[in-house]
């Protein structure tokens, strides 16, 4: 059996990721780029699967996207459907910031 060095848990208890959900300072933010467009930043992430989320993100906002350098973009304004999906993905609340 594995232990985790920072929990002392068992590794294949499988706990880890929500742990993880419960630690993230995320930041969501909209910017204008090229032409007018309107793109939705999602950052903040640390020790996650990244693209697993935006995968997620993009089916429940139907909308395109990408992952660069750590952050999500989505394309399109979504600030508001990005927390409300991101907490009922196992996010806390209070972490994220508009």
């Amino acid at each position: 059996m594995e232990i985790d060095p920072r929990s002392g848990l068992p590794k294949d208890i499988g706990v880890f990721e929500e742990i993880e959900k419960t630690q993230q300072q995320i930041k969501i933010e909209a910017v204008k780029r090229r032409y007018g467009k309107i793109t939705t930043l999602v950052s903040g992430f640390s020790d996650i699967d990244i693209k697993e989320i935006a995968k997620e993100l993009k089916q429940r906002l139907a909308c395109g996207g990408t992952v660069k350098n750590r952050v999500i973009e989505l394309q399109g304004q979504h600030r508001e459907k990005v927390k409300e999906a991101l907490v009922k993905m196992g996010f806390d609340k209070d972490s994220i910031d508009e």
